[in-house]
């Protein structure tokens, strides 16, 4: 067989196989992600700090920031079940792979080189609760962007577990003008510290 036809019949195979894979995990994570309304209080939350910042009166703006405080509050709550109903998932299909992209099989044939999506989504519902509870402190802009960057940290463990970590960055960037690496900076030093251990540690 020609070496250039052998090639394209093992890349058309890695292709299908991979994204029947992906397909099978975005399944897995929208059975549960649809019951609740995570996405629709991200908007709200996305939307109210552009409007709260936008806000030039004092009173107005304060009224804006209570009223997003209650949404955050909603969104820590939802989280903190879904990821509690993640949990509940099999290991072998909550590994991700730690390969910058993405491979079938990858997370069987080199386990070490993966992590656990329940211990992420777990990071990620404590961090969205902190900041909400606002523990730290911070005042209602900086908690707001402490806020986002969380929020769009665990969209990206989300995309890294549906795709691969290249097109999780990819989307992150072109989605929300924000690199990976800066995402990780902004959220909380406990997320920060949670989430770094665990994507750099095998099993």
């Amino acid at each position: 067989m020609d070496f250039f036809l052998l090639v394209a019949f093992v890349a058309i195979g890695t292709y299908l196989l991979k994204a029947r894979e992906e397909r099978k995990r975005i399944v897995l994570l929208g059975s549960h992600l649809g019951n609740y309304q995570i996405e629709k209080l991200m908007e709200t939350l996305a939307d109210g700090y552009l409007r709260a910042l936008g806000e030039k009166e004092t009173e107005r703006r304060e009224q804006v920031w209570q009223q997003l405080a209650n949404s955050e509050a909603q969104l820590a709550a939802q989280f903190s079940k879904f990821a509690a109903e993640f949990a509940k998932v099999p290991e072998p299909e909550a590994r991700i792979s730690r390969l910058p992209i993405g491979l079938p099989f990858a997370t069987q044939a080199l386990p070490a080189m993966s992590f656990d999506m329940r211990k992420a989504l777990t990071i990620h519902a404590a961090g969205i609760a902190r900041v909400a509870q606002n523990s730290a402190g911070l005042s209602p802009k900086a908690k707001a962007f402490t806020m986002s960057a969380e929020l769009f940290l665990m969209q990206h463990t989300c995309h890294w577990f549906c795709k691969s970590k290249a097109v999780a960055s990819a989307r992150v960037l072109v989605r929300h003008q924000t690199p990976y690496a800066q995402l990780v900076e902004s959220v909380s030093p406990e997320t920060r510290e949670a989430y770094s251990a665990l994507i750099s540690s095998s099993r």
